[in-house]
Parts: C-alpha cells; sequence; structure tokens
C-alpha cells in the first residue's frame, strides 16, 4: 500500500485528472476501475473519479509499482539546462510578467526547440528556489497567455495551481485588457475605430484568411484601434484585442490594406525593405487587470497596469520621433 498526501498545488482539481497527470500509466479509464473496486481510496474510503481535491486529502493505493511509475515524458533536454535569461516585469508569490523578446518562440516549437520562454522561465524559477519538480505532483508553472515567435513584449506565468485557474478564466472573461503597439503601413481612417470580420485558420500553412462575410469554419474576429502617430507612409498604432485569434491583428490589418510594417509573411515587401524591417512591428506592450468578478486571492491586482519597461526600445517607434 502506498500513501500519497494530495499538495497545495494539486488541490482544486477532478481526482482522476490528478492522478492520470501525476502517475502516465494511469489513464482516467482505468483510474475509474481501480477506484470502483476500492484499488484507489481517498481519505480512507471508496471515491469518484470526479471528486474535486483539497489540499490534506490523502490517496491510497494498493496496486503494483508499475503503475505507480512517476517517469517524466522524455525530452531532449532539461529545461534547468536552459539559461535563465528573461526580462522581468514584475513578480510576486503568484505570477511571473516578462518582455519576450522577438524569435524567441513561447512553447516548444514543430522544431523542438528546447530554448523556449517557457523553459527559461522554469529555469529561473528553479535557480531562484521557488519551483523544483520533485515537489511537484502534477503542477508546473505555466503561461497564461501566448505571443507569436517574432512579436515581442509582455508574458505572463502563474506560479502556482490556483493562480493558473483565476487567470485563465479571467483571460477568457475578458478581464484582462493586453494592449499592442503596432506600425502599419498608411494611416487607417477612421482615427479610432473597432473592425470586425471573420477569419480561419489554415494550419498547414500558419497562416489564416480574412473575410468580411461570415462564411463555413471562419470565426468572428473584432479589433479595435487607435491611431497615436503618422509620419509619412506609417503610422503608430495602439490595438486592443477583443477577441484573440491567430495572427488577428497582422491579418486584419492587412486586409484593411494598412498591413504591418516588417510583416513577412501579410505585409507589404517594398515598405518593409524601405524600412529595413524583417518582423513584425508588434508588441504586446501593456497588460491591465480589470476584474469584474471575484479573482480570491489575486484581486489586489485589480486595477493595477504594467508596461514593457522601456517603449523607446522598441525599434520601431523610434521612427515616429
Amino acid at each position: 500500500m502506498t500513501e500519497v498526501t494530495v499538495g497545495k498545488n494539486d488541490a482544486g482539481q477532478r481526482a482522476d485528472r490528478f492522478l492520470s497527470k501525476a502517475y502516465p500509466n494511469l489513464k482516467a479509464a482505468l483510474v475509474c476501475k481501480l477506484m470502483r473496486k476500492k484499488r484507489i481510496k481517498l481519505n480512507g474510503a471508496k471515491t469518484e473519479p470526479n471528486v474535486i481535491l483539497k489540499e490534506g486529502d490523502v490517496f491510497r493505493f494498493y496496486l503494483g509499482e508499475e503503475l505507480l511509475s512517476q517517469k517524466p515524458v522524455v525530452r531532449r533536454t532539461d529545461f534547468r539546462e536552459i539559461e535563465p535569461d528573461i526580462e522581468v516585469i514584475y513578480e510576486d508569490e503568484n505570477i511571473l510578467l516578462v518582455d519576450k523578446p522577438v524569435g524567441l518562440v513561447v512553447h516548444e516549437d514543430n522544431n523542438k526547440t528546447d530554448d523556449t520562454l517557457i523553459n527559461r522561465i522554469l529555469s529561473y524559477l528553479y535557480q531562484k528556489g521557488k519551483f523544483d519538480p520533485n515537489n511537484e505532483k502534477s503542477f508546473t508553472p505555466a503561461l497564461v497567455n501566448r505571443i507569436d515567435r517574432n512579436t515581442e513584449g509582455i508574458v505572463i506565468a502563474a506560479k502556482n495551481a490556483e493562480s493558473l485557474r483565476i487567470l485563465n478564466q479571467k483571460l477568457r472573461d475578458r478581464e484582462l485588457t493586453k494592449l499592442y503597439l503596432c506600425a502599419v503601413v498608411g494611416t487607417p481612417e477612421p482615427n479610432e475605430a473597432t473592425l470586425t470580420a471573420y477569419l480561419k485558420k489554415l494550419p498547414d500553412e500558419n497562416r489564416v484568411l480574412i473575410s468580411d462575410k461570415r462564411l463555413p469554419d471562419y470565426l468572428t474576429i473584432k479589433t479595435k484601434y487607435k491611431v497615436l502617430k503618422s509620419r509619412g507612409d506609417i503610422s503608430l498604432v495602439e490595438v486592443d484585442l477583443l477577441t484573440g485569434r491567430t495572427h488577428q491583428i497582422r491579418a486584419h490589418f492587412a486586409h484593411i490594406g494598412h498591413s504591418l510594417l516588417g510583416d513577412v509573411k501579410y505585409g507589404n515587401n517594398s515598405v518593409n525593405r524601405k524600412y529595413c524591417l524583417k518582423t513584425q512591428a508588434l508588441c504586446s506592450y501593456k497588460l491591465i487587470f480589470r476584474f469584474t468578478t471575484d479573482a480570491g486571492i489575486l484581486e489586489y491586482l485589480n486595477g493595477r497596469e504594467f508596461t514593457v519597461k522601456d517603449t523607446d526600445k522598441i525599434s520601431y517607434v523610434n521612427l515616429f520621433k
């Protein structure tokens, strides 16, 4: 018989999901069967797969060691071997805000890149003594939002399971405002507007299509913008994504004839060459916490606003000085 106590970061989730994450050999169907046969008990009694765990709950396993193997998923490189090179915008016991540079992927991509933003963050937390995978059964610090490889700016990481659940809900319910700064070709008219269109993802081509009409398999997109400055044939624009679809800003502005400067996928190559830009002029530069529902342990963040440390370091911003 083996006993396992549910820790803080394991609480708040279904028993079967916790067990499947903590023990790769215990698939959901098998967990259900073993619980029914009382070979997995919770707090000394028969339990159900959908019971929500609390900190301090105790599992008892009447199983062979092979089913309780915790062999990790095989990776080419352990995150502890990655240099923790991150620019921290803000950090507390629950969250970490970092400024992701251009060229860095947030997660492992199709090229199996090991040097990712999440691996750098995990390495940073490990070296600071704030995360040790050996002390966790099912939780690993995780990113709340993602941005493209060649988009720079603020990415949110949750350092514990409760913060991750809360922030995922806030992101889903638009209680987090993420503002982007971009340079576009020409000057959008009017000076401020909310654009609505429809987007279809082409995963095999890593691009999207935009339509002004609703078509099968197209999703609604809404993009709110404000022109901040114009100079010659380019403009500096602030964007608030009211929906968050793949390549939405880049594709939507290209669709209305004002592609992002430097965008090689949807942009204007002649203008890109003129300004010597090879990556899209796009930065997730501001984050505002605007909670309208209870935020639990993160309530202290309500109303707080964070920006990248130095917008002057954004290369294309200097084009408008």
